[in-house]
């Protein structure tokens, strides 16, 4: 008798999570630093993706427990709810990056966490490409294992994790489903936006106890629903004029 597909599912995650919190520690701490380094002098953590990984985009956005100073960078035209079908086409684009990071203010001090999973199509490749030359920091969210079996869209032929300054890979499969049940073609139960937030969530959580351990204060909202009111409220005001989504 075969397993059943959600046993599988959550094996498949366990597996990947303890081969991220092994293999990926070292560079999951290197990020949170950077964080750490960005927020403490002022700047700023900015979150991109295309499609599903737009989602990581919002993980760490206005969270309870989530840094104040994480703003996600959300385009219509690349995320879901407009069109689906032409988010997919128009990530493929070059030209949409560096308008992006100058409508947001990405700049030198600052941090871009790039987030996506095969790495291949052109504007997660430009956002890391334009960063850097902008001064900041890039850190790309990718799976190394669909990135090494597919070639770039990019002109460059590179791929996300051949341009950002710091690879984090979410140790997934290569088309990002992991479940096999028989009489079904294709793999099934997908796991970036899993893993991804899981990442993403542990670096947040490293660049919080970096600052503490300087002597800092890490600026964190509060729930909302468990008295944070006053307290998100001076946040929100304080941070409008970088952050459009508050």
């Amino acid at each position: 008798m075969h397993a059943h597909a959600i046993d599988t599912y959550l094996l498949r995650i366990r597996e990947q999570m303890d081969r991220i919190a092994t293999r990926q520690r070292p560079a999951i701490e290197t990020a949170g630093t950077w964080m750490a380094d960005a927020l403490t002098a002022g700047r700023f953590v900015f979150v991109f993706g295309t499609g599903h990984s737009h989602l990581l985009a919002e993980e760490p956005f206005y969270r309870a427990g989530g840094l104040v100073g994480v703003v996600p960078i959300l385009d219509d035209d690349l995320m879901l709810h407009r069109s689906a079908s032409r988010s997919t086409e128009l990530e493929r684009e070059s030209g949409r990056a560096g308008p992006l990071l100058t409508r947001y203010g990405v700049s030198r001090g600052d941090v871009l966490l790039v987030a996506s999973n095969g790495g291949r199509n052109a504007v997660p490749i430009e956002m890391a490409l334009e960063a850097r030359q902008r001064g900041a920091r890039a850190i790309a969210l990718t799976n190394l294992v669909q990135t090494r079996a597919w070639p770039s869209r990019h002109s460059s032929g590179k791929h996300l994790a051949d341009v950002a300054d710091l690879v984090v890979d979410n140790e997934g499969v290569d088309g990002d489903a992991a479940v096999e049940i028989p009489g079904i073609p294709t793999r099934v139960g997908p796991t970036s936006t899993v893993t991804g937030a899981l990442i993403v969530n542990l670096m947040a959580l490293h660049c919080i106890e970096v600052i503490r351990s300087r002597g800092g204060a890490p600026d964190v909202f509060v729930s909302s629903n468990a008295g944070g009111e006053s307290h998100n409220a001076s946040r929100i005001a304080a941070m409008r004029l970088i952050n459009p989504h508050l």
